[in-house]
């Protein structure tokens, strides 16, 4: 089974490099990785990609209109049965989790398949702010917030190809759109799995001010209206609830 692995960036510098480094440690051997960067202007991260250019990551550098642009660049040039992304700076969890990862998609009974995340301080990778658990999947658990860990979840190319990529005009919470639209409108089947999937560095577009959580809040909301739900009431409230509780599950 063959697995196309994203990573995007912008002046990621040596941070990419260690990115590449799990991914080409994977022992899976079917893996494309294709690597989208919005053309960063700095020496370092100019110098990372010439060194990666050795024709086993496909390698796009060219300007973008966000993170979001840049992740359906690489849905677009995606070969791979199954899709996954693993941006930047983060790392996933050990050379044997796409291989793990492969055998659970192998039972073919998912469309997605999503585990757990390491949350880590951005300066020490070693150390665990929030541990993102996905537990069981049931769908009326959108209703109280939950969602599954973006960067810990793998889709069928399928289901991409059915029902499209990242919708650019949710700005900051195109993650969360996606994953309610193949979900919760199209009920996909979902499956997790107990596994520590990837460790990614805290400071996502979502959690970067008050100004930010606000807006990303209002995409949810926006998300179930774009989709003709109505949204629960106490939605805007459960969601960060749901992150503080990952601070207490953190080692």
């Amino acid at each position: 089974m063959r697995f196309t692995l994203i990573t995007v960036c912008y002046k990621a510098g040596e941070e990419l490099a260690e990115t590449v480094a799990s991914v080409r440690a994977q022992t899976h051997p079917h893996i494309e990785h294709i690597i989208v960067d919005g053309a960063s202007p700095d020496a370092a991260t100019q110098a990372v990609l010439k060194r990666l250019d050795d024709g086993r990551s496909l390698i796009i550098s060219e300007p973008d209109t966000g993170v979001y642009d840049a992740m359906n660049k690489g849905l677009a040039r995606a070969t791979g049965e199954v899709i996954g992304f693993v941006n930047a700076g983060d790392l996933l969890e050990g050379p044997e989790v796409i291989a793990k990862l492969a055998a659970e998609f192998a039972k073919g009974d998912a469309d997605v398949i999503y585990g757990d995340a390491h949350m880590v301080d951005p300066r020490d990778i070693r150390k665990v702010r929030r541990f993102w658990k996905g537990g069981d999947y049931h769908r009326e658990n959108f209703r109280t917030g939950w969602m599954p860990p973006h960067l810990g979840t793998y889709i069928r190319r399928e289901a991409y190809q059915r029902f499209g990529g990242f919708d650019l005009r949710f700005r900051i919470a195109a993650d969360y759109e996606l994953m309610f639209r193949f979900l919760y409108t199209h009920r996909l089947h979902a499956r997790y799995v107990p596994l520590t999937i990837v460790r990614f560095r805290l400071g996502g577009a979502s959690n970067k001010s008050l100004a930010h959580i606000w807006r990303a809040n209002r995409e949810v909301v926006e998300a179930w209206r774009h989709h003709g739900f109505t949204p629960p009431a106490l939605l805007v409230v459960r969601k960060p609830l749901r992150k503080l509780a990952q601070y207490f599950g953190a080692s």
